[in-house]
């Protein structure tokens, strides 16, 4: 990330700060990751060929992560107090012969005395004349049934749905595969408000930023479909409504994992096949998901730049709780011809009434949002390595200051006069599945709770638990 320097105290800034936006940071190589899986409270994603990513903090990542089998694009999930790693054991061979199985593990952390990986099992294969290929797996456990299901497929042919018992891993008896889906791969499958989502990786890959992966889905009423896109074509010939694509230098993202943290907290696992800033090599992603007419589609990673931060509550914008100083008010004429020259008026500047403001630590409000000086923040990535799954920390500044949000001892909120770097000034900024944001501080000071910013009237901000049922939880960022 680019860093910003503060110049003067006159400076207000109107537009978003140019920045470099990384996927994420540290070593987060890897092609085809599994879905990010939480264990003991590290962060872990495998790769095709073995191996994988490991990270304390779910932003700044590098190896570690053990898989045996090689092959490729393998899966991961939690199931009761073990993990299922499942992977296609070819790695897609050019004769289409595949096969792909299961093990299971107590932990992901190679460290742990109890990490050890039982026999792989194979649950499904590709003879290299039917039309599918054995590779590429994904897994769902059903929250309304128990049972558990795997897809897997590439270009060549179909995409299948078989289930698997979710005690053993193996294949379950007599069961048989479906046909879900054709021309895509790296599928995996979401169940949400009564709806079955498939979402699917089309386009090419492996050709670095010269790739066009990108991530698509359909939905359908029952597990063994048809999944339709949001016109009504079938996947089965083709269809898939987009989910996400190419951003900028991060180009062909694929093989969507699907993490839920907590209700309306959700996020998106992916690679993509280049990162231009990281050598254009093929790197781990993570991004809001957000739902949208029921449909997933990705949010974004939070930009740095100068923002209102409005209140969903009532619409109105956090602000330094300072005195009102008033603009000059032109003088009003009614039914009276004006020959005058018009002469724009200039807007307040923060010099104008920053000398009127108290030097220590001053309180936050809530107000009418009128693009005054003491309604504009400067959010940009903290100077500190830490962050959180998909994003870092951020410092929160009055816009031209070095004035910075602050959370209390007391469980309130407070603008402190400098930014030190201190962690109760550091923001953790997550984008919801309904599109707007929560804001948390990163530590309560002499505390262990974890609680966010909330609107507890209209008027009035302070720190208390999370609930995405209501909007006193909930913050959006405009620019003006």
């Amino acid at each position: 990330m680019k860093r910003m320097k503060v110049t003067g105290l006159i400076t207000v800034f109107a537009l978003l700060i140019t920045q470099t936006v990384l996927a994420q940071v540290g070593r987060p190589f890897i092609h085809d990751p599994s879905t990010v899986a939480e264990c003991d409270g590290k962060y872990y994603t495998f790769g095709t060929g073995g191996g994988g990513l490991i990270s304390n903090d779910g932003w700044t990542w590098h190896g570690g992560g053990v898989r045996p089998g090689g092959g490729a694009a393998p899966d991961v999930l939690k199931i009761g107090d073990r993990y299922l790693v499942v992977y296609g054991a070819t790695g897609g061979s050019p004769n289409h012969k595949g096969a792909i199985l299961t093990m299971w593990n107590k932990t992901l952390d190679p460290k742990s005395p109890d990490f050890k990986y039982s026999e792989p099992i194979v649950v499904a294969t590709s003879d290299g004349y039917e039309e599918n290929d054995a590779i590429d797996p994904g897994l769902m456990l059903d929250p309304t049934t128990g049972r558990l299901w795997l897809t897997y497929g590439t270009y060549f042919g179909y995409t299948r749905l078989i289930e698997l018992d979710p005690k053993t891993g193996k294949l379950k008896a007599g069961n048989k595969p479906v046909d879900v889906a054709i021309v895509c791969e790296a599928s995996t499958l979401v169940y949400r408000d009564g709806w079955y989502y498939l979402l699917a990786t089309h386009g090419s890959c492996c050709d670095g930023a010269n790739s066009t992966y990108n991530v698509v889905v359909g939905r359908s009423r029952k597990i063994t479909g048809p999944y339709l896109d949001n016109v009504g074509r079938s996947m089965l010939e083709g269809g898939g409504k987009l989910v996400v694509a190419t951003r900028g230098g991060l180009i062909g993202p694929g093989h969507f994992g699907h993490i839920i943290l907590e209700k309306g907290v959700e996020k998106m696992s992916l690679h993509y096949e280049a990162d231009l800033e990281q050598g254009g090599r093929s790197v781990l992603g993570i991004l809001p998901v957000v739902w949208k007419d029921g449909w997933p589609v990705a949010g974004e990673k939070f930009k740095e730049g100068t923002y209102e931060i409005e209140s969903v509550r009532r619409g109105y914008g956090l602000e330094l709780a300072v005195d009102f100083t008033r603009m000059a008010v032109a003088p009003r004429r009614f039914n009276q011809p004006d020959n005058e020259p018009i002469k724009p008026v200039p807007a307040q500047q923060l010099a104008d009434v920053i000398k009127n403001w108290p030097t220590g630590p001053i309180n936050v409000r809530i107000g009418d949002y009128m693009s005054r000086p003491h309604q504009q923040w400067t959010i940009t990535d903290a100077p500190d390595t830490t962050g959180y799954l998909g994003g870092p920390y951020y410092k929160i500044v009055l816009a031209g200051t070095e004035r910075a949000l602050a959370a209390t001892a007391d469980a309130e909120v407070i603008t402190v006069p400098a930014f030190t770097g201190a962690p109760e000034q550091l923001w953790r900024i997550d984008q919801l599945t309904d599109g707007t944001y929560r804001i948390m501080p990163r530590i309560i000071p002499r505390s262990g709770k974890k609680l966010v910013l909330v609107s507890s009237g209209d008027s009035t901000p302070t720190l208390a638990e999370f609930d995405f049922d209501s909007d006193n939880s909930k913050w959006n960022f405009k620019t003006h």
